[in-house]
């Protein structure tokens, strides 16, 4: 039999899902895997039985006590999204929070410390100008040596590697044909 990767995906859900049930059944706790596999495969039954995008939503929030999880998979799963079928189509259901919001102070959470935090401290910066000479908006995320970037933007600063003073996981944006200066931090170690 010849599946196509969307049926593949649709059967491997309701896999998971059976073994969430059995789990259920039988008191155990469930996992992020097979609880996102339950939860996912009710959507996709819900959408197909014609309930409304909203309605499948809330349902879904509801299918799973927060006694039937295992510490730590509400903070794991912030959210799920799977594409449904619905009469009138396709659509990509996303649910914030299926399982609850995570503790405040549970598994995973983050403590941040009082007060500003610097940094990569004691590195040296400096400022650069990026100039983006191609024909689309190019976005330089926060890591990236400045000797990697895309070859149509071109960097006026100091030598040696840098990369952007931002905070991780940021990024800048340089509009086609245009000039943004931006603040740079040395980078650090050996590689």
């Amino acid at each position: 039999m010849h599946l196509t990767p969307r049926e593949h995906e649709r059967l491997l859900l309701a896999a998971g899902a059976d073994l969430a049930r059995r789990r259920l059944a039988r008191g155990a706790l469930l996992g992020a895997p097979e609880a996102v596999a339950l939860v996912c495969d009710e959507i996709c039954e819900l959408a197909w039985d014609g309930l409304s995008h909203e309605e499948v939503v809330a349902r879904a929030r509801e299918l799973i006590e927060p006694g039937q999880l295992v510490d730590g998979v509400p903070a794991a799963v912030p959210a799920l999204q799977v594409e449904a079928l619905f009469p009138h189509g396709s659509v990509l259901v996303h649910v914030d929070a299926p399982f609850g919001p995570p503790p405040t102070d549970g598994p995973g959470a983050v403590r941040a410390a009082a007060g500003d935090v610097e940094l990569a401290p004691g590195r040296e910066r400096a400022t650069a100008v990026l100039r983006n000479t191609g024909h689309l908006p190019i976005w330089v995320s926060s890591h990236v040596p400045l000797d990697q970037l895309n070859p149509a933007l071109h960097i006026h600063g100091p030598e040696g590697r840098y990369r952007l003073d931002v905070p991780a996981g940021t990024a800048v944006r340089v509009d086609a044909g245009a000039e943004r200066e931006v603040a740079v931090v040395r980078i650090g170690g050996t590689a």
